[in-house]
C-alpha cells in the first residue's frame, strides 16, 4: 500500500501492514471481521480508521469502544507510534478479540492497552479520556448514554455512521444538547465520521 495514499508515513504503513498480516491470519481462527470484507481491508477497515486520526492527530488519551479487530483505536494507536506520544484504551468484552489485540500491540509498537470487560465497568477505571471513538457499536443515542460520565466532562467523540446517519442524530437530539461537525468520508460513500462534544442533557 502507497503511504502517500493513505496520507501517512511509510513507517506507519509498514506498522498497518503488520496488523493486515496478523488479521488475516487470525481471521481463519476468530472472526475478527466480516468475510465479505477481508478481501477489501485496507481501503474498508484501514482507510476508514484513518479518518478519526485526520480529524483528531494530536497525540492525546483516547478510549476506543468495543473494540474488535483494532477499528478504529488499533489504528489511531499505531498513528500515535510514529508520534512517541498519545495513548489508546481498547475497551474490549469479548476475551478472543481481546487476545488478538494484545497480539497486535506487540507486533506493531501501537501506544494502546487492552481493557476486557464491558464498557460500563472499564469507564469507571479509565482516567478520563479527551477523545473517545466507537464504529459499528450500537444507535448514537445509545452511544451517547453509555458515555455520558465523559462526554458532559469535556471529552469529545468521534463516531463512525453509516448513510442513516441523519436519523440517529435527530433521534439523539430528543435528549440531548451537543455540537456536532461532520466529518465526510473520502470513501465516496456516504458514511461519516460525528465529531460530538458539548454534550448535555435536555
Amino acid at each position: 500500500m502507497d503511504h502517500r495514499a493513505l496520507a501517512v508515513s511509510r513507517e506507519t504503513v509498514d506498522r498497518l501492514a503488520i496488523l493486515v498480516d496478523l488479521l488475516q491470519r487470525w481471521q481463519s481462527r476468530i472472526n475478527l471481521i466480516g468475510p465479505s470484507t477481508v478481501d477489501d481491508i485496507w481501503d474498508r477497515h484501514i482507510g476508514d480508521s484513518l479518518h478519526v486520526h485526520r480529524a483528531q492527530p494530536a497525540p492525546i488519551h483516547w478510549a476506543d469502544l468495543g473494540s474488535g479487530a483494532g477499528f478504529p483505536g488499533l489504528v489511531t494507536a499505531i498513528c500515535l507510534a510514529k508520534q512517541g506520544a498519545g495513548h489508546v484504551d481498547l475497551i474490549e468484552s469479548n476475551s478472543k478479540k481481546a487476545a488478538f489485540l494484545r497480539a497486535a500491540i506487540h507486533a506493531t509498537g501501537a501506544r494502546a492497552r487492552v481493557h476486557p470487560e464491558r464498557i460500563e465497568i472499564a469507564s469507571t477505571k479509565i482516567a478520563k479520556p479527551d477523545a473517545i471513538s466507537a464504529r459499528a457499536l450500537a444507535s448514537l443515542t445509545d452511544l451517547l448514554h453509555m458515555t455520558e460520565s465523559w462526554l458532559t466532562n469535556g471529552t469529545v467523540a468521534y463516531f463512525h455512521k453509516g448513510r442513516d446517519y441523519r436519523n440517529e442524530v435527530e433521534a439523539a437530539r430528543g435528549a440531548w444538547h451537543f455540537h456536532l461537525v461532520e466529518h465526510k468520508s473520502d470513501r465516496g460513500d456516504e458514511s461519516v465520521l460525528l465529531e460530538i462534544s458539548g454534550l448535555r442533557r435536555r
